[in-house]
């Protein structure tokens, strides 16, 4: 009887060990297809960006800045020059630009800046404060012997533009902004996770995420071979070492920024978002920066951050009529 009690004693063991066995082998199951999976996403993506390398399409122009090669796009025989700047980590600032420079050149000469680590230009081991970015643009406009003329940027540009309307002021005949950043905006002194950015990039899930989010650009206006060339240059440019560079700075760039306000006598046209604009106080923030303007005009469209892509007609429109309102 005593041997039999033992045997009863042993079978709930048995049973744990056994459960124990098929967790783990579960498990071991599990890690396996998920580094395949990883394997998989990993060399795909190794395969595709190799392929795509010879697929993306030239546009623009190379000139050296800083030993390095930089792309800009001159469109447009205007007697006065527009030099437009893109926001953070817009892979390819001459595609995305496309809509507003078809609305602009026919009336001014339109000079687009794709800044290092951005579309076709070089990335750099520059560390990508506020002070070299914009000597870098300026070098570019230098080398394309433009000695007059309007910027015009996009979202983080209105922190570069600040800068550089006091550098160059010279130079520059007016600032217009197409939803621009605000030095003083809230949430800028977040610290980024860019080692998981990093990973993100290297490992291919990237990629990943980008195909099954679909098509970024859907209902705008860029045909399909240009959505393509736009898909494939931001796949290149993402995350790589100049544009995480430029991230790393981002909080300190905005903060060495809140001392500067536009000068009082610099035309100065701000568009915005009018609905539901993305950062708490956006709009009462563009309205001081316009407030002591001497000439100084806040439009406020309807639209996402990237009114470039959907409000180009009125962009455009609203431009013209605000120069020729400050010239007569």
């Amino acid at each position: 009887m005593e041997l039999k009690g033992e045997a009863i004693n042993k079978r709930p063991d048995t049973r744990l060990r056994k459960m124990l066995r098929i967790i783990l082998k579960s498990i071991g199951v599990i890690a396996a297809i998920i580094g395949i999976f990883l394997a998989i996403v990993f060399t795909v993506n190794i395969i595709s960006s190799k392929s795509e390398q010879g697929k993306i399409e030239s546009y623009g122009q190379l000139i050296p800045v800083d030993g390095k090669q930089m792309n800009v796009l001159i469109e447009g025989q205007g007697e006065e020059t527009i030099v437009l700047l893109p926001g953070y980590g817009t892979g390819s600032p001459v595609l995305d630009f496309k809509p507003l420079i078809e609305e602009l050149s026919p009336f001014y000469k339109v000079v687009v800046i794709e800044p290092f680590g951005y579309g076709l230009s070089d990335g750099t081991e520059k560390e990508r404060i506020t002070d070299h970015i914009v000597s870098e643009i300026h070098e570019a406009v230098q080398q394309l012997n433009i000695d007059q003329y309007i910027l015009m940027g996009h979202s983080i540009a209105g922190i570069y533009g600040l800068d550089y309307v006091h550098k160059y002021p010279n130079e520059v005949k007016a600032f217009v902004g197409i939803d621009t950043s605000v030095p003083t905006q809230p949430g800028m002194d977040v610290t980024f996770p860019i080692k998981t950015f990093k990973l993100l990039k290297q490992s291919g899930l990237l990629r990943l995420m980008m195909n099954v989010s679909g098509d970024a650009y859907d209902g705008l206006p860029f045909d399909d071979r240009t959505k393509e060339q736009m898909r494939m240059i931001s796949l290149k440019n993402a995350y790589e070492t100049t544009i995480l560079n430029e991230m790393e700075h981002i909080s300190t760039n905005f903060k060495g920024a809140h001392s500067l306000t536009f000068p009082k006598d610099l035309p100065l046209l701000l568009f915005i978002q009018g609905n539901n604009p993305p950062v708490e106080g956006w709009i009462p923030l563009h309205e001081a920066q316009v407030k002591d303007s001497e000439h100084g005009k806040l439009i406020k469209l309807d639209g996402g951050h990237y009114l470039h892509h959907t409000q180009s007609k009125e962009i455009g429109e609203q431009f013209r009529a605000f120069m020729n309102e400050i010239q007569s």
